[in-house]
């Protein structure tokens, strides 16, 4: 958004807010690339793939209807549908009818998905440590979280992350 269409309330942006506006701009535009580059370099899976995999390891029995994986990987179902076929032709993942809803599909992570996941993930944690984590203090991941969650709910109201889910090891 340029500054001729950042406008609040009838007026424009302050400059502290504009300034904000465009150290989020460059934060959202760099940080996937740096996470992109570095899982694609150490385990052969991009961001997103990997992602999905991370929430499948969390789940219980490693387990989520196909619904549940969007949206807990913020992504449409035409989207994860499209990489679960990926993940599923390299044996990482692979659906099932749910048996609780015989019209739903579940997303199954396998014994490989699992160990691709265990593999990536430390060094995925490290670049998530050094990039975002290592500049912050204890109060600045305490503020992180509180205006992430503050953004998010205005984005996306039934948002299902929430700062007491307690992800199971994979972590990131």
């Amino acid at each position: 958004m340029g500054t001729v269409e950042a406008m609040t309330d009838g007026g424009w942006l302050t400059a502290e807010q504009l300034h904000a506006w465009k150290q989020l701009i460059a934060l959202v535009e760099l940080l996937p690339g740096a996470l992109e580059s570095q899982l694609q370099r150490d385990a052969n899976l991009s961001h997103f793939e990997y992602y999905t995999l991370a929430m499948l390891s969390e789940a219980p029995d490693r387990t989520l209807r196909m619904t549940a994986l969007a949206a807990r990987t913020n992504a449409t179902l035409a989207r994860l549908s499209h990489v679960v076929s990926r993940l599923e032709k390299r044996g990482l993942v692979r659906r099932e009818r749910c048996p609780q809803d015989r019209r739903a599909t579940n997303a199954v992570l396998t014994t490989a998905g699992w160990d691709t996941v265990v593999r990536a993930a430390p060094g995925h944690v490290a670049t998530v440590a050094d990039l975002v984590i290592a500049p912050l203090d204890s109060a600045d991941i305490a503020d992180l979280d509180r205006i992430t969650a503050r953004i998010l709910t205005r984005l996306q109201p039934e948002h299902v992350l929430t700062s007491t889910d307690e992800p199971q090891t994979p972590r990131t």
